[in-house]
């Protein structure tokens, strides 16, 4: 079964779209029907399956996300317990709890099953940029 480690460079908080590789790893895979496993390898960032066709939904999501689990030197969050890392570390794991780190999508005739205005996305939770892997798999 075909497999593939796909690394996203990212540049601080935000959705970075990845639609164009995942669908090209399932058609260099040769996979005419099956689910494509995608799997986030982090705890402080996530995965979404997102519209794609305006920006401002992905600026919108992610402003939201900042407003509803602030930096842990927010005085609203001031019952967190880990911060060795940041302040935006405990609040990514938490974005990462409320969100999810792996997602399946139906491969039909050698496609993504995707709607028309569907991306796939990681979510980056983290202020600093990073290196993120995502797993992708595609079985029967």
């Amino acid at each position: 079964m075909p497999q593939k480690i796909l690394t996203v460079a990212t540049r601080g908080q935000g959705l970075y779209e990845f639609t164009r590789e995942a669908a090209a790893f399932v058609q260099e895979a040769g996979g005419e029907e099956g689910l494509l496993t995608v799997f986030v390898r982090h705890t402080s960032c996530s995965l979404l399956i997102q519209e794609n066709a305006d920006p401002d939904v992905r600026r919108d999501l992610d402003q939201f996300f900042r407003r509803l689990v602030p930096p842990s030197d927010d005085p609203s969050m001031r019952w967190i317990v880990h911060t060795m890392e940041g302040p935006d570390d405990m609040p990514a794991h938490i974005k990462a709890a409320l969100t999810q780190v792996s997602v399946g999508i139906p491969v039909i005739a050698g496609r993504l099953a995707l709607g028309t205005w569907q991306g796939l996305y990681l979510f980056e939770h983290r202020d600093r940029p990073h290196r993120r892997e995502i797993v992708l798999h595609l079985g029967p």
